[in-house]
């Protein structure tokens, strides 16, 4: 068993290159939004909307990715690199199909999907363009999230980061250079901005790829026979699919949450406005706590592989206190600074103390936030994803907008009552997930008892 010193420096060592790798993820969605706007209000609109869309394209690949990092992690934990090797088989296989399978539903169901989205007339033509290039990159998109996926079960976390520089590299030139004709390049527009992010995902996608194969990782003992992903794929099914679920729960939640917000009796644009723009200040704050899930998922798969429940429920805790107490001295720091923050962000001024009270109730969140954040991925990393999915659905479903209805429409009438609604039930969602995490038997999901029970190898 690792010494307390040993264990935080497995934290630090799995944590910093993920961090840095998702403020690299930050500064590609912050380009493509500015480019954006120096093209037209139109472009920065389509923009938004596809990009909502490309999540619930990729919702295939994030499950089959966190199952990818349960079924490997916990394989390299219990020294079985043959089943390891042939999960990363497995993973890639159905990363490659469920690409392919989701382009052709994007191509041939465009304007179904610009219909479901209710994009406005004058917009169209541009999200549809929009949708049309990023349908085509799909199959590599995927390759890239379950080869990041891959590296992290198998602790190479430095591959990824090279990765997203490269993204971040190719889609920043691209986007200037195409977008805004300069370097030489053609003056392309938001074709060009679409294209930017084709090449560099294609770019990163590649490199991972070569790292794969440099690695010995692309054999022919890695696409595994039917008869083994038959009895390999259920387990993959159960950690994917709650996954996958609690991810859409999530995000439509968010989508009814806005609708809330738009429909308040007063001040309705001012709110949403000063949501939106909080919603960026706070981003900041959870790139750091989805390095740390990652981490955790990690850790804890490797540890209970290792067929030690015990060391795994003592790295899920280590994690959540690194991450919630250093991002909580981070956030007391940007308290201080919220009206500074509020009129930097925005010169509106009727939108500044919607942006201010937005903020000051969600910055108190931010350490509940982090814990669902973490612990989440802790049992992620376990395959018990069922708890986060039920957990995650209940809180929002069940409680934060019924809530923020009642509260933001009838007892308050303002946009205060729907940001009181966030901070209580991140509150819930934070104590039920430490309620499980403690005292729950999420051990259960792990592929280690399955392999005591078997005695199997592979």
């Amino acid at each position: 068993m690792p010494t307390e010193k040993a264990s935080y420096r497995a934290i630090w060592n799995l944590s910093w290159p993920q961090i840095l790798m998702m403020f690299f993820h930050f500064w590609v969605g912050f380009i493509d939004v500015y480019v954006a706007g120096k093209l037209n209000r139109e472009v920065q609109a389509s923009l938004g909307l596809i990009t909502n869309c490309l999540f619930f394209l990729l919702i295939i690949a994030q499950s089959v990715a966190n199952g990818a990092v349960a079924a490997v992690s916990q394989s390299m934990g219990a020294e079985l690199r043959r089943r390891a090797q042939r999960y990363i088989g497995l993973c890639m296989e159905l990363a490659l199909l469920g690409g392919v399978a989701i382009m052709g539903v994007g191509l041939l169901f465009r304007d179904e999907l610009l219909l479901l989205l209710q994009v406005p007339p004058e917009i169209q033509s541009i999200t549809s363009e929009f949708l049309g290039v990023y349908a085509l990159l799909l199959p590599s998109y995927y390759l890239l999230l379950i080869t990041n996926a891959v590296f992290r079960a198998r602790k190479e976390v430095m591959l990824p980061l090279f990765a997203m520089i490269l993204i971040t590299v190719v889609n920043t030139a691209a986007d200037f250079g195409l977008g805004l004709g300069m370097w030489g390049l053609p003056r392309m527009g938001y074709r060009g901005l679409a294209w930017a992010t084709f090449w560099s995902v294609m770019a990163g996608s590649a490199l991972n790829l070569f790292q794969i194969w440099r690695k010995g990782l692309l054999t022919s003992e890695t696409f595994p026979p039917m008869r083994w992903i038959r009895s390999a794929l259920p387990y993959l099914y159960k950690v994917a699919w709650p996954a996958g679920l609690m991810q859409v729960l999530w995000q439509t939640g968010y989508l009814v949450l806005f609708a809330i917000v738009a429909r308040l009796p007063v001040e309705n644009i001012s709110a949403l406005a000063g949501m939106t723009v909080g919603l960026r200040v706070e981003a900041v704050l959870f790139l750091p706590g989805v390095a740390f899930n990652m981490t955790a998922s990690v850790l804890v798969g490797n540890a209970l592989g290792a067929g030690n429940p015990d060391l795994a429920r003592r790295y899920g805790f280590q994690v959540w206190g690194v991450g919630v107490v250093g991002m909580s001295l981070v956030t007391m720091i940007v308290w201080q600074y919220i009206p500074e923050l509020c009129r930097f962000m925005t010169p509106d001024l009727a939108v500044q103390p919607q942006m201010a009270d937005y903020l000051f109730y969600n910055l108190i969140a931010i350490p509940f936030t982090l814990t669902s954040i973490i612990i989440g991925g802790a049992l992620n990393g376990a395959g018990a994803t069922w708890y986060p999915m039920w957990i995650f659905g209940f809180t929002v479903w069940c409680f934060r907008l019924p809530m923020a209805w009642y509260l933001g429409h009838e007892i308050m009438q303002s946009s205060t009552g729907v940001w009181i609604s966030q901070l209580s039930s991140q509150v819930v969602q934070a104590a039920l997930l430490l309620g499980v995490f403690a005292y729950g038997n999420w051990q259960r999901f792990g592929l280690m008892s399955k392999r005591k029970k078997n005695g199997k190898s592979a």
